[in-house]
């Protein structure tokens, strides 16, 4: 049954939800303009001239010509000078009577709506280097195409917004003009509703949940919330202006729109701070969970107090010169989103001379202990902010301490010691403080409050993991097998107590008497022997080929830091590309340190190598750089050996929960005992974070998830035995695989193949979690299950995007899978190509027809051939509306008789094949009457009515069809598609030709709707091949472009009109 909410249904019902929000809707195709041109002309004049009243009409046109002419660049480099235009206007000189002046001129009104035009067009039709795309929708703003739309049938399965995704990327290279005015892409099929930038690859598309900042129960969020919550106008208009900027160096720079948690808590911290600025100064604290874009909350936060609190001094203050250079070197990059250059105090004097007598601007950056004691305040403005990086317990304090100490004579002495929070107020007595955290302040911190307020937005890990901003971490405790005693586990719980109140010099003695006691403990010979050979046996099994195989050890201090060095490498004397240490130096280093430690520049480029997936180094040995502010979102993996608490540990198990690709999660492997130190750590979190994360032990959370799934998988294969995988031949296995697939295909049990699909999925994810916990029955069997789901997958949906596989790529990756999962050396291939030298072979190629009809696996044949042949007719439905027809009821009918049980697996065989027989008859057909795939379209429509030959020669039919094609091809305009009245002019033209051949005979007047169809069918679909073409072709050198995640989106090329399949022919 067709379905009634088809892909267009939704285009309208889109495009209804923006005209209920103010929008004016055009449909392109009614519209008179230039097809060449991506911008609507006469629109953006008229509203240049209406925003910027007073200015000559030369201003305005050099306006449009700068926005019309780029530099050579690239796609990227050109939206970032439009970006720039956008939200700060365009530069232009012009003559007033005779002398040269300078203006701006604005391109949006962002203080009066209404001043602005908005459409919603949709079938917009844009040809660029003989390209003719048609995106769905796109947003114009004063002519300029702002947002660009693709949707998809929410009504298909096989379809959804990852095609939309590939699409996109696809009209990048092929119309890239459009996409040099883009500020928002979105990609949706009704129940996934996303937004990115032209850099955004997939997973970083995002949806938006809100309409108005309530963002508490949110894990599924309606298409209307999406579309209302992000372009209402005002909204829009806000975004577009303050919350779209620009990252990265170099080649690697990017563009980012802020997602909904970030724009509504910066929205509200500005409120809070024009606030704080004219009573107590509190700005409050900013909790987003690390990993959700807290630098770039401050960015954007930074850019609109200059407009809020008109042109303040801002100050980012951190406590660690590490996370001052890291939030530097962030701000710096979004220099031109924040229309001034971020400076670095480099010590007391330089932050001094920062701020004394600065009446406005500025962005400084420095660490907290930069501040000194003075006699005076360096300066009394009221708008001055000071935006603290990670305000936690511990760097904050109003109180005044007496400490006594001895000293050399062996006096007592006593001095009195200040707290940080007293020293910053006093320099800076009427600033306002913002707190900015991405773990909670603990209840008991009354120094934080004190200094900040209480909390402006909490954004917590539920929330963050939900909407795929992280990645949830799972926890693995290996402490067993260093063997350490309860007597140091003991002495790890209480070291964390002690180093929580290091106020006196009678607890700091003791404390370094027991961190003595550790060093010993943790660093001796046998226990860092025993760590390293479990953490590589952990690491080459379990974590090695996982994602990009980057880890992280945490090791207690430095010179346990070297130790494990040293002995990995003696365990694997060939990864010295592989492992790096990244820790501070020190003058009392010995010398054979220094050159494993190195000078700054090496830290930095290890942090580049470290940084690159590609690059061998994968394993960093860190103490505490990179704890805190280092994004590697590749890294799945930390190997802990330091006693960590709190804040610090949930800062450092932050580095696994960034999100990559199809990661499924950051695992934490225990050695030191950190469970209890967990528990404690997540209190302070949200009812729902200790709900969901309070216990992250895999041993507890993943490996009974995983075997509920397998056990759940093995149910749905009851009645197959596939028990002779374990331990089989690489035959035996492979025809298992087969055997699997072939039982999730049976028709006659039609819901056991979607439910296996999702089922084994979920086993999938719960394995990469926990598969250092499993046995190894177990692992053998989720690799089966894994097999079976992912060829199943690949044979009926295709791949990602749509992509379709050959039976050798399916092959491939059954081998891969088997490899990767069972170190199975030397799996036959089910489908040799080794005898055909790779060849592929056409659906009209007879031995590839016996080939598949000789299949013992018949669910596995029919699948085949039915997807051979839906690509046929898909083909036949854009170039022969006769033969699509014929084909489409005919295949219809025989399935619908298969799935009901009426015929067997064998039968529906037969019928396939011989009908695949008829599809390769009519390619000879046209050879036969000399006419090409294109004429015989035409032939089938003039020739379709019962008897028609009856009246003609086929000479005449012939030359009529000729003359016909030639015709068309000649007078074909691009009106024909989008004009009414253009397509009833080549009607009538097709009806002068057909009546000049007395064409249709008497009481056959029906037969011109047939011709008329197959005209217009045509008119639409004549440049398709040529769009599959370049769509592959583009696919191909996507990531080397913009090094983003993009599916080759084509499946088989064309050829003469022909789908091409690959498929290796069978032992």
């Amino acid at each position: 049954m067709p379905s009634l909410f088809t892909e267009d249904t939704y285009e309208q019902a889109v495009i209804e939800l923006f005209e209920n929000m103010g929008y004016d809707h055009l449909y392109a195709p009614d519209m008179e303009r230039d097809y060449t041109s991506p911008l609507l002309d006469s629109v953006l004049r008229d509203s240049l001239v209406r925003i910027n009243r007073g200015l000559p009409v030369d201003a305005i046109e050099e306006a449009i010509t700068k926005l019309r002419t780029f530099d050579t660049g690239s796609l990227l480099q050109k939206n970032i000078i439009f970006m720039d235009y956008l939200q700060n206007g365009i530069t232009v000189k012009f003559f007033v009577k005779g002398k040269e002046q300078s203006s701006i001129v604005r391109l949006v009104d962002f203080e009066k709506e209404q001043n602005n035009t908005f459409y919603a067009v949709n079938q917009f039709t844009f040809i660029e280097n003989e390209n003719n795309r048609r995106p769905d929708i796109i947003l114009f703003i004063n002519g300029l195409p702002l947002v660009l739309m693709e949707l998809k049938s929410p009504a298909k399965d096989e379809v959804g917004a990852e095609n939309a995704y590939n699409q996109i990327r696809n009209y990048m290279q092929d119309i890239p003009s459009m996409f040099y005015y883009n500020a928002i892409c979105v990609i949706s099929d009704l129940s996934t509703n996303k937004a990115g930038t032209i850099t955004s690859g997939l997973d970083r598309f995002m949806e938006w949940k809100t309409k108005d900042g309530d963002y508490e129960e949110t894990a599924y969020a309606q298409f209307d919330t999406f579309y209302e919550g992000m372009f209402q106008k005002a909204r829009l208009l806000d975004l577009l202006k303050n919350f779209i900027l620009f990252s990265g160096t170099g080649a690697g720079r990017f563009k980012v729109l802020a997602g909904y948690h970030q724009y509504f808590a910066v929205r509200k911290a500005i409120e809070k701070a024009k606030i704080a600025t004219k009573t107590d100064g509190k700005g409050g604290v900013f909790w987003h969970t690390q990993g959700s874009g807290k630098s770039l909350s401050m960015v954007f936060y930074a850019h609109l107090l200059q407009k809020a609190l008109n042109s303040p001094t801002v100050v980012v203050m951190t406590d660690r010169i590490d996370l001052d250079d890291q939030l530097y070197a962030q701000f710096s990059q979004c220099a031109d989103f924040l229309r001034q250059t971020p400076v670095q105090a480099e010590s007391k004097e330089h932050l001094k001379s920062l701020l004394e007598g600065r009446s406005a601007n500025g962005i400084i950056f420095t660490t907290m202990f930069k501040f000194e004691r003075g006699e005076k305040p360096l300066s009394e403005r009221r708008n001055i902010v000071v935006m603290a990086d990670e305000a936690h317990r511990g760097q904050y304090g109003f109180d005044e301490k007496i400490v006594i100490s001895e000293n050399e004579d062996g006096e007592k002495e006593a001095r009195t010691v200040i707290g940080n929070a007293r020293v910053i107020h006093d320099a800076l007595p009427n600033a306002t403080f913002i707190g900015f955290t991405g773990t909670p302040i603990s209840a008991k911190d009354r120094n934080t409050r004190e200094v900040f307020g209480d909390y402006i937005d909490v954004y917590d890990m539920t929330q963050a993991v939900e909407d795929g901003a992280t990645r949830p971490v799972y926890y693995e405790s290996r402490v067993v097998h260093l063997k350490l005693d309860e007597n140091t586990l003991t002495l790890i719980d209480s070291t964390y107590d002690i180093l929580e109140q290091q106020s006196d010099s009678a607890t700091i003695e003791k404390s370094k008497k027991m961190l003595g006691q550790m060093e010993s403990v943790l660093g001796a010979d046998s226990t860092i022997e025993s760590l390293c050979d479990d953490i590589v046996e952990h690491y080459e099994k379990y974590r090695a080929n996982l994602l990009t195989g980057k880890a992280m050890i945490v090791a207690y201090s430095r010179k346990i830091a070297m130790k494990i060095y040293r002995q990995i490498l003696k365990i694997r004397p060939a990864w010295g590309e592989k492992i790096g240490v990244v820790m501070t130096g020190g003058n009392s280093d010995p010398e054979d340190w220094k050159k494993i430690i190195g000078t700054k520049a090496h830290k930095e480029e290890l942090a580049r190598k470290f940084k690159d997936n590609n690059d061998p180094m994968k394993i960093a040995i860190v103490v505490d750089m990179w704890l805190t502010g280092f994004d590697v979102p590749s890294l799945a993996t930390m190997y802990v050996y330091k006693p960590m608490h709190g804040y610090n540990l949930m800062q450092a198990i932050a580095r696994v929960n960034r999100v990559f690709k199809d990661k499924e999660g950051g695992l934490i492997v225990d050695y030191v005992g950190i469970a209890s130190a967990l528990k404690a750590a997540m209190k302070e979190y949200t009812k729902r974070d200790q709900s969901r994360y309070g216990d992250m032990n895999i041993a507890k959370v993943a490996y009974p998830k995983f075997q509920e799934k397998l056990q759940v998988c093995k149910d749905l294969l009851y009645g197959f035995d596939f028990s002779g995988f374990i331990g089989g031949s690489p035959l035996t296995m492979a025809k298992l695989i087969t055997g699997g697939v072939n039982f999730v295909l049976d028709a006659k049990v039609p819901k056991r193949k979607e439910l296996f699909l999702k089922e084994a999925m979920l086993l999938k994810q719960s394995h990469s979690l926990c598969s250092s916990m499993t046995t190894e029955q177990e692992r053998h069997e989720a690799a089966y299950m894994e097999a079976v789901r992912s060829t199943v997958t690949k044979i009926t949906y295709g791949g990602t995007g749509g992509k379709n596989l050959s039976l050798k790529e399916i092959n491939e990756q059954i081998n891969a899978l088997l490899k990767a999962a069972i170190q199975s050396e030397g799996v036959i291939s089910l489908f040799d190509s080794s005898k055909t030298g790779g060849e592929k072979f056409s659906l009209f190629d007879p031995a590839v027809l016996d080939e598949i009809s000789r299949m013992k696996e018949k669910n596995i044949a029919v699948e085949i051939l039915k997807k051979l042949m839906a690509e046929q007719i898909t083909l036949y439905k854009r170039t022969n509306v006769v033969q699509s027809q014929k084909f489409s009821e005919k295949i219809a009918k025989l399935m619908n008789a298969y799935y009901n049980g009426l015929i067997t697996n064998e039968e529906v065989i037969k019928e396939l094949l011989k009908t695949a027989e008829e599809i390769a008859a009519l390619h000879k057909n046209g050879q036969k009457l000399g006419l090409s795939q294109e004429e015989l379209a035409f032939y089938d429509a003039l020739t379709k009515p019962e008897h028609i030959k009856d009246f003609y020669q086929n000479e005449d039919l012939i030359a009529m069809t000729k003359e016909l094609t030639e015709m068309l091809r000649r007078n074909r305009t691009i009106d024909w598609q989008k004009k009414e009245t253009a397509r009833a002019s080549m009607r009538k033209m097709v009806k002068r030709l057909l009546k000049k051949y007395k064409y249709p005979p008497e009481d056959y007047d029906f037969a011109i709707n047939t011709v008329i169809s197959q005209c217009e069918l045509w008119t639409d679909h004549a440049e398709m091949p040529e769009i599959e073409k370049k769509a592959t072709v583009y696919a191909m050198n996507q990531e080397q472009v913009l090094g983003m995640v993009a599916e080759e989106d084509g499946g088989y090329g064309n050829n003469n009109g022909r789908k091409i399949i690959s498929i290796d022919k069978r032992r």
